[in-house]
């Protein structure tokens, strides 16, 4: 994550290190810096793992092997390359050949582009379940995995015997339901409603419910990697600050036997058996790693004059496309904040926009709508649909008293992108899309009076 100083997420205690089945050991000790042309990152679970001056020597510390992770082509400038050294048990290589994994959802087709707004009621959990299980797809892009993005629903209520990478693109979760320990080749990270996860392009991983089932959103970014956006005129400070960022410290699960690993590959599954978890990395340093951010820590600007600004104000990370100023993907949230302005129509305006929107809601009640959209809910608004608030919440924001006004208790988020989206044609996704979305625009009355001046 470029030009982002992150620190370190504390290891889990060692009373959860020896529940879970894997026995992963943890360290307590992580250290993050900043060199002068980038970020970097390095922790060891063992005392003397990492190499010190050289990142492949001869013979690696403590007999493991030496493994580049790379998320970027060797030749991008210094500050935009992200890559990783492992030092693991077993080389990733160490595996056999990956055959087909056959997974109703993910194999499911796509409707043609639309420009229907749609809106998605939230998804059931299917007892039973881990997350590969759990997945649903909602939409993709049409240039997708090479371009765009791909976005999911996802749900569990029992851990992963197995492990998953996606090769398609790096994975912003967005969790509304439950606490999930996210393990991964760098380590540990407890991701609850409120916060989001990143995961890179191919880093492998599992995720365990830690009480109760887990539901969330996903946003498969398949362009260039997620990063802070510029500020421009907005200067140094706000939005998401770059300490809030979390990275996890160095683990490793050093257990034998039949594992299974799921690769996500040009937008198919496919599994192969290893005879080792392949979680088993003691040490690492580099740039190419996973990430967590608790949105409640954004820090929201606004106006205090009239009117408010374009919601591109609540981007919290972006990836940019070749076009400057058009992203392959936004970020961005609706975050608890003050309302203050004078003579403003305070929700979101009725708007048509070259972007594509696909919204979701972690908690409370987005500002916008009356009714029809709730935690785990989903709406898609297309390049040049029009849309806005409904008619009740147009009539109330007319009405209200402009006193300085705190919107809390909320947290709604939206996936804007270049590209147009193609909605799932998945079963369990097609039963949940609210045939009647459109009528809750229905009676917004003309009230012209042309004579009443």
């Amino acid at each position: 994550m470029d030009q982002v100083c992150m620190r370190a997420e504390r290891a889990p205690d060692e009373g959860f290190a020896m529940t879970i089945q894997d026995k992963m050991q943890h360290s307590a000790i992580v250290e993050g810096y900043m060199s002068g042309f980038g970020n970097e990152f390095a922790t060891e679970a063992v005392s003397g793992a990492l190499p010190i001056g050289q990142n492949s020597p001869q013979r690696v510390p403590l007999g493991l092997y030496a493994e580049q992770f790379s998320g970027t082509a060797f030749t991008m400038p210094r500050t935009e390359v992200r890559r990783t050294w492992f030092y693991r048990i077993r080389p990733s290589a160490a595996q056999s050949a990956f055959v087909p994994l056959a997974h109703a959802g993910v194999d499911a087709d796509y409707a043609k582009a639309s420009p229907n707004r749609m809106r998605w009621d939230p998804m059931p959990l299917l007892p039973g379940s881990d997350f590969i299980d759990g997945l649903v797809p909602i939409a993709r892009t049409i240039d997708a995995p090479d371009c765009g993005i791909s976005a999911w629903r996802y749900a569990a209520d029992r851990p992963m015997q197995r492990s998953f990478y996606s090769a398609d693109g790096e994975m912003l979760f967005v969790p509304h339901e439950g606490q999930a320990r996210f393990r991964t080749e760098c380590g540990t990270l407890d991701v609850s409603p409120g916060e989001i996860c990143v995961i890179p392009r191919g880093m492998k991983f599992a995720i365990d419910p830690v009480a109760g089932p887990v539901r969330g959103y996903i946003c498969e970014n398949h362009g260039a990697d997620l990063r802070l956006p510029d500020l421009g005129p907005i200067g140094s400070n706000c939005l998401a600050n770059p300490r809030d960022f979390l990275t996890p410290v160095a683990a490793y699960d050093e257990a034998t036997g039949d594992h299974e690993l799921v690769a996500k590959f040009q937008g198919a599954l496919w599994t192969t058996t290893l005879d080792h978890s392949p979680l088993d990395v003691v040490a690492w340093h580099g740039n190419n790693v996973p990430y967590k951010y608790d949105l409640f820590r954004f820090n929201a600007v606004g106006t205090v004059s009239y009117d408010h600004p374009d919601p591109s104000i609540y981007t919290v990370l972006t990836s940019p496309s070749p076009v400057r100023g058009q992203a392959n993907i936004d970020f961005v949230i609706f975050p608890p904040r003050w309302m203050v302005a004078e003579n403003t129509f305070r929700p979101p305006w009725y708007h048509r926009n070259l972007m594509n929107e696909l919204m979701g809601l972690v908690t409370g009640v987005y500002d916008a709508k009356a009714e029809g959209f709730t935690p785990g809910g989903v709406s898609l608004h297309p390049r040049m649909s029009a849309h806005g608030p409904d008619k009740d919440t147009t009539r109330r924001a007319e009405e209200a008293a402009l006193a300085p006004h705190k919107q809390e208790g909320t947290m709604a988020f939206m996936f804007e992108t270049h590209a147009n989206f193609a909605a799932s044609l998945a079963p369990v996704c097609a039963a949940a899309l609210q045939a009647d979305y459109d009528d809750c625009w229905a009676g917004i009355e003309g009230r012209f009076r042309g004579n009443a001046r």
